[in-house]
């Protein structure tokens, strides 16, 4: 998700931890403040926008009642999939009557602002009802004032089963403006075909055996907290000094050669064929390849993992918030929950759907990456929160650093 997560491919894929099982996964069930993603073109396509306050005239006129269609545009791979199908998906539509358009055209999260800045700043539509973006860009979108505000009263679901630990983020404490969609890790994933394990951040970044074999993620808080790691620093607390010493590490390595290049959720075309044998990784994406491909192997690295949470949002000019709202508290049955996990393969918000897992695939009731244990989550830490003025410093450093 990946957070530049997931990019246009098949779907029929799953993925591995430290040497696990095909499906250790995790990008929703939630640890205090499930961490954010990352980012890395809001620098150089802006990222301000224009804010919408409350006494500007933006609103909204909802046609649910009388249409019941609805566009949702999703991170590729992330929901399941059997053939040209998607099972749930089709459970929902034939349940509420509702058509839905299903796009696959969130590959990272800057990506889709661009997309999407120049009408939600002059208050336009967007073509979409729903879209799926990642803490930070959707905390973005909350304090911009670019999304409509949700009904509860039409997702009981949701207030009954979304998880303790997810409910008041401190960018939208009540979840006025958001849903969590799933939740993740960031980590190391390698081809058990073309090189040895790789255990830690600290050789993926100076074994001389992975130079220019090796890629990153273009996603500046996943890639930015291994580097702050690297450098001695607190990715959850750290100053400027320990940004600048970071990022110095980064262009360090970068002009090593050590890097091959930065990529979307697309390294995982390059980690099959073996034209990059190691990288940063969402462990998602990793379990799913294990399916067609055991030699890929995911990693825990000795550095912990980066934890994130991705969730629905509904635009304004949206004419479709009542199905919107419909759709999402389907996903917060449990049942309907675990028909996704077990495709997915990523933590669930949703409270049930360990045992509602029972009756999807049994084998992955005890999986510890879909249904993480406390002490595995205190492996976890996210990128500590910044206000726009320094997010946008941040991801112009960090742009500059992978340019070189």
């Amino acid at each position: 998700m990946p957070r530049t997560r997931r990019t246009p491919a098949p779907l029929p894929m799953l993925e591995h931890l430290p040497e696990v099982d095909r499906r250790l996964f995790l990008r929703g069930l939630g640890a205090a403040g499930l961490g954010l993603g990352g980012s890395s073109l809001l620098a150089a396509c802006g990222t301000s926008g224009t804010k919408i306050s409350a006494k500007d005239d933006c609103t909204s006129t909802d046609k649910s009642s009388t249409d019941k269609s609805m566009v949702w545009s999703n991170w590729p791979e992330y929901i399941d999939v059997d053939g040209n199908r998607m099972p749930s998906l089709e459970k929902f539509q034939k349940e509420s009557g509702i058509k839905v358009t299903y796009n696959t055209d969130v590959n990272d999260n800057n990506d889709f602002f661009a997309k999407v800045k120049n009408q939600l700043g002059a208050c336009e539509p967007v073509g979409r009802d729903l879209f799926v973006l990642t803490d930070w860009m959707a905390e973005k979108m909350v304090n911009a004032g670019w999304l409509q505000k949700l009904d509860h009263g039409n997702m009981p679901n949701v207030e009954a089963n979304l998880v303790d630990n997810l409910k008041s983020p401190q960018w939208d404490e009540n979840r006025d403006y958001s849903v969590p969609w799933q939740s993740g890790f960031t980590g190391i994933a390698y081809n058990a075909k073309y090189t040895k394990p790789v255990g830690s951040f600290e050789e993926l970044m100076t074994r001389k055996d992975l130079k220019g074999k090796v890629s990153l993620l273009k996603e500046m808080r996943d890639t930015m907290s291994f580097m702050l790691k690297l450098a001695g620093g607190d990715p959850t607390d750290f100053d400027d000094n320990a940004w600048g010493e970071a990022i110095d590490k980064l262009k360090g390595y970068v002009a090593s050669g050590q890097v091959r290049r930065f990529t979307g959720n697309d390294y995982v075309d390059d980690l099959n064929k073996g034209d990059i044998v190691a990288c940063e990784a969402w462990s998602g994406d990793v379990i799913a390849m294990q399916f067609d491909n055991p030699d890929i192997k995911w990693v825990v690295p000795e550095e912990g993992l980066v934890i994130w949470s991705d969730n629905f949002l509904v635009p304004n000019k949206a004419t479709h918030k009542a199905n919107a709202e419909k759709l999402m508290n389907f996903y917060y049955d449990p049942a309907n929950a675990a028909m996704v996990s077990a495709w997915v393969n990523y933590i669930s918000p949703v409270k049930g759907t360990q045992e509602a897992m029972a009756k999807v695939d049994k084998t992955l009731v005890e999986e510890p990456l879909i249904f993480p244990s406390p002490d595995f989550l205190d492996k976890a830490f996210s990128f500590q929160a910044t206000d726009d003025k320094t997010s946008e410093k941040y991801e112009r450093d960090f742009q500059t650093a992978i340019s070189a």
